[in-house]
């Protein structure tokens, strides 16, 4: 399954049209039963690196749900969107009339105007607020509104009080302490609240001036921030790259290290602040049930700080992600698939569990091809979203602060990423002329040969080559694995001890 990467900006409010000032408003015709006139309501608008790793991937992956562009494998055939968005020109001006065009959508935040969005969301200056016009009278008739609204409630409540007044009230108050209410441990109030301090947004600029927003988290006291390598990608190369508290507090950052078929990464505050950095509690994926409930923290649309909730709708779902560039590899994952609502600019954040603790990294999601804003083509949350499993991107992040470059787990082979294959097929010939299968390698000393079909590994159904190596990269190198295979018609076991490969080439 290919996913999308998350990172938008949220656009302009559409604006009203102008109200001529001589002509008085013309009132909609009363219904039948004589009631008072009401105004007409308007119309709404119509509106990676390869398995052996040498395979590439395929186009219409999922996308990021921070930012990112690109497109990879995807195992069901279907199309994904990358959560974040490149920032984009401001469309024209639109005509007067109602309902106005809907405001043009940022593409990718990783900077690029190509695909479909990514994990992220973009960013861009924000146009000036006009000092008459439309901008104003949507100001006043929303005011006009809020002061209507509060002399019918100042009405209400004094025919109310009169009424308490004469016949005496049932109504009962609830005690408070000093005005504060307590929430139990546990609860989505309590858990959010203690893990929104730790969470940041994540602002990357490339040295042109794109990027987009995305998510992090606190790792450790050294000021480590865990994300996704999407997220980052646009300030690797000497952009520029900073992260905001929810109390404001705003620090530049560096790229520790970057793993882009994890779609991890690591960055540090610089001058992080000594003593006040309060690491979120890692949880342990593997123990994860489908129907726990989760809780999402992150910027979808450039909505900082926002919480969202679900459950686990699935564990081990095979995801191939991409952010939509022509020169991007597919990420793999084994991923933890939720309902709670993720946009764009959720990428990087944490997905909790009940208790507050990290069970994974929000990475991707499934959307309609239409798009969601106004037909836009900007993606949205449909409850389809992925996350890497936390225990997975410990270890990533572990490498990555040690060593500044991801290590990865392979057999030694190379595997179709085409579907309709009923497992992971080894192909004929390797990437550019290699050959298949890496001799020497681990799948050369299980036995294995071009044309078997790898059906299973260990107790996990292989349905697609992308399926395999999201598997495989759930393991260290030096772990051993039995893998199921086909080979003229009959089925095969065999035991394959996992070599390494380090970095993203």
């Amino acid at each position: 399954m290919s996913t999308e990467n998350e990172g938008t900006e949220v656009p302009p409010a559409p604006s009203a049209p102008p109200v001529p000032v001589d002509t008085p408003a013309v009132s909609a015709q009363a219904p039948h039963g004589g009631s008072a006139p009401t105004a007409p309501i308007p119309a709404v608008p119509h509106g990676a690196p390869g398995a052996s790793e040498h395979a590439s991937a395929p186009a219409g992956a999922p996308a990021y749900a921070s930012t990112g562009a690109g497109h990879g494998a995807d195992p069901y055939g279907q199309g994904a969107d990358p959560y974040a968005q490149s920032t984009g020109a401001q469309g024209s001006a639109p005509e007067a009339g109602w309902p106005p065009p809907p405001p043009a959508t940022p593409s990718y935040a990783d900077g690029g105007g190509s695909g479909t969005g990514g994990w992220g969301s973009s960013y861009q200056q924000p146009a000036p607020k006009p000092k008459n016009g439309r901008g104003g009278l949507v100001a006043a008739i929303l005011v006009a509104a809020l002061v209507a609204g509060g002399v019918g409630g100042g009405i209400g409540y004094g025919l109310a009080k009169n009424n308490d007044d004469s016949t005496g009230s049932t109504t009962v108050s609830a005690p408070s302490a000093s005005g504060q209410v307590k929430r139990a441990s546990g609860t989505v109030a309590n858990v959010a609240a203690t893990a929104l301090p730790s969470t940041v947004t994540i602002e990357a600029q490339s040295t042109s001036g794109e990027g987009g927003t995305g998510t992090g988290f606190v790792f450790d006291t050294q000021g480590h921030i865990l994300t996704n390598n999407h997220v980052v990608a646009e300030a690797v190369d000497g952009g520029k790259l900073s992260a905001t508290f929810p109390n404001g507090k705003k620090y530049d950052a560096e790229v520790v290290g970057h793993a882009q078929g994890y779609d991890v990464a690591v960055i540090k505050l610089k001058n992080a602040p000594s003593g006040e950095l309060k690491p979120l509690t890692l949880g342990n994926s593997d123990q994860v049930a489908v129907g726990d409930s989760t809780i999402a923290i992150g910027a979808p649309f450039g909505l900082s700080n926002t919480v969202t909730t679900g459950i686990i709708s699935a564990k081990n779902r095979p995801v191939a992600s991409s952010d939509g560039s022509a020169s991007s590899k597919a990420s793999y994952m084994s991923a933890l698939q939720t309902d709670a609502s993720i946009n764009p600019g959720n990428s990087g954040g944490p997905l909790l569990d009940a208790s507050g603790a990290v069970i994974g990294i929000n990475s991707a999601i499934q959307s309609s091809s239409s798009g969601g804003l106004g037909g836009s083509g900007q993606s949205g949350s449909i409850g389809l979203g992925f996350a890497i499993p936390i225990n997975q991107a410990k270890n990533v992040a572990q490498q990555l602060i040690k060593n500044g470059k991801p290590v990865y787990a392979k057999i030694g082979a190379s595997v179709s990423l085409e579907e309709g294959t009923s497992g992971a097929k080894i192909t004929e010939q390797g990437a550019s002329g290699a050959a298949a299968v890496e001799s020497g390698g681990p799948a050369a000393k299980a036995g294995l040969k071009p044309g078997d079909v790898i059906t299973k590994l260990d107790d996990m159904v292989i349905d697609s080559g992308p399926t395999l190596i999201g598997e495989i990269w759930t393991h260290k190198p030096g772990d051993t694995v039995k893998l199921t295979y086909t080979r003229d018609g009959k089925t095969r076991t065999t035991d394959v001890t996992l070599a390494s490969r380090e970095g993203d080439s």
